[in-house]
């Protein structure tokens, strides 16, 4: 068996693992669904029938929207984690690394705390489209700030700094605004921040589900020339890679992904982190394999994580970024203490 063999069998089996997840998703919460009450509930409503029971419409109308943008979360964040890992050749990078999601958590709490005062609505779209500009605007003053006449490994530390310093900014405003709001207003920071799928809808999904695969199609595009980036920016070069358009195309595309998932879900670490992580040491680093089972393994991870956050505490529910972060942080504090991601 080739290697692309062995690299489509393993992306089957990402595929088929990624269903199995989906359908518990689906199944289990604050109420579990039996598979002929999914099948009923589904049937119902390709027949246009109105006459739907309660547990039928909380199925199609807060599961299934909830299950399927789990789905599209996390292939978004599994797929940011590959080109921003391959983009700066460094496997403890991940998505929001350039300032897009601590800008869009940034966004997200400046609505929640002077949203009141301003004017333009745009109904429930307005938490959104808040979180979405503030993490545009973030990544864009990472990008001015760190631009440099040189072109090089320099520019791409710079930008990884740069990157750096505007999260710590973004994290110590939103910080003073949940000090100064009231009791409910930082109550909601602070939730958003920790990541929820609370609010998923046919909508979301359908803006979610756009972004995601618009993205993970561009990527496949450009995996071959992020392949020869791995060898080095001379090189790549010498082989005919543009490498200047290469990163701004990358970097345009997370920002793309990640700015958009992060305004409906909030703020979930460590799946960009983690997953690109497992994939490389399971089938190496060709980002043709990586970007297609990241978004694969990365919706699979997010959807157990959105399971667990569920039902350990049901009826309540968990944060769904605590939960990334218990399996997240031990990962990347082994990859912090392995000595080959230190050289």
């Amino acid at each position: 068996m080739t290697s692309r063999d062995k690299d489509n069998l393993s992306l089957a089996i990402l595929f088929v693992l990624m269903l199995v997840t989906m359908v518990a998703s689906i199944r289990f919460g604050a109420i579990d669904f039996s598979l002929h009450d999914m099948l009923s509930a589904v049937g119902g409503k390709l027949h246009g029938s109105t006459d739907l029971t309660l547990d039928q419409r909380i199925f199609m109308q807060l599961r299934l929207p909830r299950a399927i943008l789990c789905l599209m979360v996390g292939a978004s964040l599994g797929v940011g984690g590959t080109l921003m890992q391959a983009l700066f050749r460094n496997p403890i990078v991940e998505p929001g690394l350039v300032g897009t999601s601590s800008g869009a958590a940034l966004g997200a709490a400046l609505f929640y705390v002077f949203g009141a005062l301003i004017h333009v609505s745009f109904g429930m779209w307005t938490l959104p489209v808040s979180a979405c500009i503030g993490g545009v605007i973030s990544t864009y003053a990472v990008f001015a700030l760190a631009h440099t006449k040189h072109e090089g490994r320099s520019s791409i530390l710079l930008l990884l700094l740069t990157g750096l310093a505007i999260n710590a900014l973004c994290m110590s405003a939103i910080g003073f605004l949940s000090y100064v709001a009231r009791d409910p207003q930082a109550r909601s920071i602070i939730y958003w921040n920790l990541g929820t799928m609370s609010g998923a809808n046919w909508s979301s999904v359908w803006t979610v589900g756009f972004a995601t695969i618009v993205g993970t199609f561009i990527s496949l595009l450009y995996a071959k020339p992020l392949n020869a980036l791995m060898i080095g920016e001379e090189e790549a070069t010498a082989l005919g890679v543009n490498v200047r358009r290469l990163r701004w195309v990358v970097l345009t595309v997370n920002v793309l992904m990640i700015a958009v998932a992060t305004a409906f879900t909030g703020v979930i670490s460590f799946v960009g982190l983690i997953v690109p992580h497992i994939l490389r040491v399971v089938r190496g680093p060709d980002n043709r394999f990586l970007i297609a089972g990241s978004a694969l393994l990365g919706a699979t991870l997010l959807s157990i994580a959105d399971v667990i956050a569920r039902v350990c505490l049901r009826p309540a529910e968990l944060p769904i970024g605590i939960v990334t972060s218990v399996v997240g942080v031990p990962v990347f504090l082994s990859l912090l203490r392995s000595k080959r991601y230190l050289a």
